[in-house]
């Protein structure tokens, strides 16, 4: 996976993820609609995490199509919480 191999901006990742999922996962990410993501890392790996995002498989969650790059850089936000 091309994603593996990039190296993330948390701070970008950040921003990413305020802009698009914040609103169900909560500014925080302690949850709202969409449940909570405190070290989601913890029971997700990184394909996982990759997949859960891309997939649109678990609705209400929209189907996202990041750039590669954006998708590194919400997964480096996404393993520090």
């Amino acid at each position: 996976h091309q994603v593996l191999s990039m190296e993330g901006n948390g701070t970008r990742g950040e921003a990413i993820f305020r802009m698009n999922c914040a609103v169900c996962h909560g500014i925080e990410a302690t949850g709202e609609v969409g449940p909570k993501l405190l070290g989601v890392s913890d029971h997700k790996t990184k394909v996982g995490l990759i997949k859960q995002v891309i997939s649109g498989q678990t609705p209400p969650m929209p189907q996202f199509q990041p750039e590669p790059q954006d998708m590194a850089d919400l997964l480096n936000y996404l393993e520090r919480l």
